[in-house]
Order: structure tokens, then C-alpha cells, then sequence
């Protein structure tokens, strides 16, 4: 049984690729959001042409990312959604909310600080855990039914 795992979230930090590592010789198919910002932010105007208003600018990159989250969401086994420290990520709830209403397992990363104003979200989820170890152990956990040594 492989797994397909859509690791939604902040975009600042390595998270993602200490949950690969944490997977390595596991049968699990990562996706992810564009983590470059810049491109993520300005793929709109790049394909379909330059905007004078930003809100213009924003609506047509955002599209297009949801295009391929929706994507990588509806193919995910479990979505995994990351809440850094330092943005308001809006994107990340929007992208659990989005999962959970697919009937998607979830589990969501932060740290004691955002419990509380992710009380809702982490209530939808079926883990929450703060480090990428942690989510490969689940990983690993969900594939072998093995516990960490």
C-alpha cells in the first residue's frame, strides 16, 4: 500500500523535506504547493498577461494555484498542513478546510502558540503534531503499523 501526501502550509522553512527524509525507503508520493513565492505570487500575470491593479495580480496567480491544489488535494491520501511562526498563513486554513471537505485525512502541524486560534481546524483533524518527524512516523505508522524505536 503506497501513499500519496499533499503537504499544504508556510513556505519559508524546510519542513517538507525533513518530512521526505524522515520517509526515505517508505512508499509515499509527495505533492506540494509552488514553494518558490515570488513565483507562486506572479504565475498569473506570467501566463496570462500583466495587471495595473494588485488585486487583479493576485486574483489571477491565486486561480491558478488552485488549480493545482485542488488537484493535489482530490489525488492525496493525507493532507498535511503546516502553520508556521511568522505569517497569518490564511491559504494553509483555506487549503485544511478544503481537504477536510473532500473527506481527506488531515493532520496539521504548529506549534502551542496557534492552539488556540487553530482550535477548529485541529478539531477536524485526526492528528496534530508539532515537528516533521512526528508526521513521518505517522506516515510510516499508517503504512507498516510500526511504532518508533
Amino acid at each position: 500500500m503506497g501513499l500519496k501526501v499533499y503537504l499544504a502550509g508556510e513556505i519559508h522553512t524546510n519542513w517538507r523535506e525533513d518530512i521526505a527524509h524522515g520517509c526515505k525507503g517508505l512508499d509515499v508520493e509527495f505533492t506540494s504547493p509552488v514553494t518558490d513565492h515570488d513565483s507562486s505570487d506572479d504565475c498569473g500575470v506570467a501566463i496570462m498577461g500583466p495587471e495595473k491593479d494588485k488585486f487583479w495580480h493576485d486574483n489571477k496567480g491565486a486561480k491558478l494555484n488552485a488549480i493545482r491544489t485542488r488537484k493535489a488535494i482530490e489525488d492525496a491520501d493525507i493532507v498535511v498542513v503546516r502553520f508556521g511562526d511568522k505569517y497569518k498563513q490564511w491559504n494553509a486554513a483555506f487549503d485544511a478546510g478544503q481537504a477536510y471537505a473532500m473527506g481527506k485525512s488531515l493532520i496539521i502541524m504548529h506549534q502551542d502558540e496557534h492552539q488556540h486560534p487553530l482550535k477548529e481546524i485541529d478539531a477536524a483533524a485526526l492528528a496534530v503534531v508539532k515537528s516533521p518527524l512526528q508526521v513521518s512516523q505517522i506516515l510510516k505508522y499508517t503504512l507498516d503499523g510500526s511504532l518508533p524505536k
